[in-house]
C-alpha cells in the first residue's frame, strides 16, 4: 500500500488507521457483493438456499415468483459466488455456497432479520 500523508496532522492516531485502510479494489469488491443481496427478492431467495437445496420450480412456487424471475435471480447469486449449483437429469438444484463469504451473508442475514437458522 502506498503511504499516504494527511494535509493536517491532528495527533489522533491516522497513521494506525491508514495501514489498515482498505484498498479501493477491496472495498468495490465488497460494495459488488452487497449490491448482489441488495434485492428484496433476492436476499429472500438467496436466505431459502442457505436452509436447503431446491430447484426453480420449487424455489419458484414458494417464493411465489415465476420460474424464469427466479432464475434471473440465481443467475445474479451464482455470478456472485453465493450459491452454486448441480444438475439432476434434467433439474438444476441450487443451495448456498461452501465459502466465508456466503456463510458471513447468511450469518449476517439471520441477525438482521432476528430469526434463528431452522436448522440449528
Amino acid at each position: 500500500m502506498k503511504e499516504n500523508k494527511l494535509p493536517h496532522n491532528h495527533d489522533r492516531n491516522e497513521e494506525m488507521i491508514l495501514e489498515k485502510l482498505p484498498s479501493a479494489e477491496e472495498c468495490g469488491l465488497v460494495a459488488e457483493m452487497f449490491k448482489q443481496i441488495s434485492d428484496g427478492s433476492r436476499l429472500r431467495i438467496l436466505w431459502f438456499l442457505c436452509h436447503c437445496e431446491e430447484c426453480v420450480s420449487n424455489i419458484a412456487a414458494a417464493m411465489e415468483m415465476s420460474d424464469p424471475a427466479v432464475s434471473h435471480h440465481l443467475k445474479t447469486l451464482r455470478k456472485a459466488g453465493l450459491i452454486v449449483s448441480r444438475r439432476d437429469g434434467k433439474e438444476i438444484y441450487y443451495k448456498l455456497a461452501d465459502t466465508e463469504v456466503a456463510d458471513l451473508v447468511h450469518r449476517v442475514c439471520e441477525e438482521m432479520f432476528q430469526i434463528t437458522c431452522p436448522l440449528e
